[in-house]
């Protein structure tokens, strides 16, 4: 499927190397269309949204000991850091098998 490219467009913006590329092919008629372009574009469009979905805060709730949670303030002040933050960063670590735990 041929489109209609308006080479009228101003030529006094600059292109990088990918975009002069593209402009040959479009000045060339030779972009071609996704033949599932709805599909395609439906795919990407949910897998953004659960993307964004897992960047979310989930707020939890935790029994800790008191003498934990003292320290884990301490050592966040230490830090200038809000212990919340501390406890996130050490549950993210974890999770992404950057730290160790001894059971």
């Amino acid at each position: 499927m041929k489109k209609n490219f308006n080479k009228n467009y101003s030529d006094e913006i600059p292109l990088d190397d990918y975009e002069k590329e593209l402009k040959e092919f479009l000045d060339k008629g030779e972009f071609v269309s996704e033949p599932n372009f709805k599909e395609t574009k439906k795919i990407v469009e949910d897998a953004a949204k659960q993307f964004v979905a897992l960047e979310e805060s989930k707020s939890i709730t935790l029994r800790i000991k008191k003498k934990d949670i003292i320290k884990l303030k301490a050592r966040a002040a230490r830090n200038n850091i809000p212990y919340q933050t501390l406890i996130g960063l050490l549950i993210n670590q974890y999770a992404e098998g950057k730290t160790k735990l001894t059971l």
